[in-house]
């Protein structure tokens, strides 16, 4: 079985489905950490000095890779993962997906601090950032809503989001 976590950055899906593969024994397999990995550059490096159009290839192909497997794993989704061809679908297809909502003050509060990692927030100010947030939500929600699962992890310990998923998944 492969449970694929999905939402926007800061959502939570790295620290959550590191509990949760812990919890229940599966493979940790972060889709961003796996890029990075293979092509040896962070996230911010491949975007830019390769591009999004090359770093959203790549990500499909690795996907594709780690969705066929056979193993028991819990998968970490790049916020943007989702939006991409028909990634969605193959995701809903080939795993149990789990949906980390969170609203737009708590996103601001989690990434405000970590800008410098994440390329699509790097050049926006604190200020903006909300709307930037906002905007994005807006044209994502659509795709994040299509998983079997939605959770809000707004004000809520880790613990107990991953009981939650447990018990969603009835595992």
């Amino acid at each position: 079985m492969i449970i694929s976590l999905i939402g926007y950055m800061g959502s939570g899906k790295s620290h959550i489905s590191k509990i949760l593969s812990d919890k229940i024994n599966f493979k940790l397999l972060d889709l961003d950490k796996e890029i990075s990995k293979r092509l040896k550059m962070t996230i911010p490096e491949i975007f830019d000095k390769k591009g999004e159009i090359f770093f959203r290839k790549t990500e499909r192909e690795i996907l594709e890779e780690i969705l066929a497997s056979d193993e028991n794993i819990v998968l970490s989704l790049g916020g943007g993962t989702p939006v991409y061809y028909n990634n969605m679908e193959i995701i809903n297809l080939n795993s149990k997906t789990v949906f980390l909502k969170a609203n737009i003050n708590t996103l601001v509060t989690r990434i405000s601090k970590q800008k410098e990692k994440r390329p699509l927030i790097t050049n926006i100010s604190d200020e903006d950032l909300p709307e930037f947030i906002a905007k994005h939500l807006f044209e994502r929600n659509a795709y994040y809503s299509k998983s079997q699962f939605t959770l809000s992890t707004d004000n809520k310990d880790p613990e107990d989001i991953v009981l939650e998923i447990k018990e969603k998944l009835y595992l």
